[in-house]
């Protein structure tokens, strides 16, 4: 890895730590990390629903907007749950948790 990479590694790490990553998991965060694809489902679909649902004079004009932004929600909870799964498997790692 080149130095500037690490230095960014290292650097997400301490904030990671800064914000109680070293603590154990919930039992949501268990299922979050173990179910990313269900996850963004989980908030993909109904935001997009919501938008498509909404009355015309509330809710967008065009439903593009509501399944791209549907989509877009879905996939930052995805990356979400993809990032606590890495948090996960760095606390096993360290001997912090044992994966129970």
């Amino acid at each position: 890895m080149v130095n500037w990479q690490r230095s960014l590694v290292h650097g997400f790490w301490a904030l990671d730590r800064a914000m109680g990553g070293q603590r154990r998991p919930t039992r949501i965060q268990k299922w979050v990390a173990r179910h990313r694809l269900g996850t963004g489902l989980c908030v993909a679909v109904p935001t997009t629903l919501l938008l498509v649902l909404l009355s015309p004079e509330e809710g967008p004009d065009d439903p593009l907007f509501a399944v791209l932004f549907g989509l877009l929600m879905g996939l930052v909870f995805g990356l979400t749950a993809a990032s606590e799964r890495l948090r996960q498997r760095r606390l096993k790692r360290l001997g912090i948790w044992d994966g129970s």
